[in-house]
């Protein structure tokens, strides 16, 4: 794989149009300036990986669109060796930018071809402290519980009770939830049995299934 002067320049382009759509954040803006997009897309659509729009990426999933990577990835505020519980792990390329960002990534994802293949990438470009799994993300990772923040990349229908319950307190969960179209959540633990939850718009991410489905 080579990141060459017209991956850097078309990367550069893309971190401008986040800037005209609002993305202040610069640790984010700058995280998703090392990161090479084009990495952990298929290489029939390396020309189009730096426009803001998502990709299929296989198993019917798709790399999130970059817009949505920057919001949900601001809304969880990470900071640095924070644990945060990733449900959806895709192509990798949002744990990659939480690693960057110095976050301790553990990172589910329920299409084994997808997880092998994420794992064997972000292994090989080393962004930070990423641990990746093969299991059903409903029931999250009771073992490494509790999390700082947990983000959930793809629709729910309601936010999960077992991911809820691996939250510390005042630990945030980023999850886009509904039918069709979602809403996106932060939903903050602010003690042991009560929650609370800000609507930060209108998104569509592929839906939250249980389960998994081996190669």
């Amino acid at each position: 794989m080579k990141d060459t002067f017209l991956h850097q320049g078309m990367r550069k382009k893309l971190i401008e149009t986040l800037r005209k759509k609002g993305i202040q954040n610069e640790k984010i803006l700058a995280a998703m300036t090392e990161l090479p997009r084009h990495f952990f897309i298929d290489t029939a659509f390396t020309k189009w990986a730096y426009t803001d729009k998502a990709f299929p990426i296989g198993n019917e999933q798709t790399i999130s669109q970059p817009y949505t990577v920057a919001i949900q990835t601001h809304l969880l505020d990470v900071k640095p060796k924070e644990k945060v519980l990733e449900i959806g792990t895709g192509s990798g390329y949002q744990a990659g930018i939480l690693a960057l960002l110095g976050a301790r990534v553990f990172t589910i994802e329920r299409q084994e071809v997808l997880h092998l293949k994420a794992k064997k990438l972000l292994e090989s470009l080393q962004p930070g402290n990423i641990r990746c799994y093969f299991k059903d993300g409903f029931r999250g990772l009771p073992e490494f519980a509790p999390f700082d923040k947990i983000i959930v990349t793809a629709g729910a229908e309601a936010p999960p009770e077992k991911l809820l319950q691996q939250l510390k307190i005042n630990g945030k969960m980023v999850i886009p939830v509904g039918k069709g179209s979602q809403k996106m959540l932060v939903i903050t633990r602010t003690s042991e049995m009560d929650f609370e939850t800000k609507d930060y718009g209108n998104f569509k991410f592929v839906p939250f299934l249980s389960g998994v489905n081996k190669k």
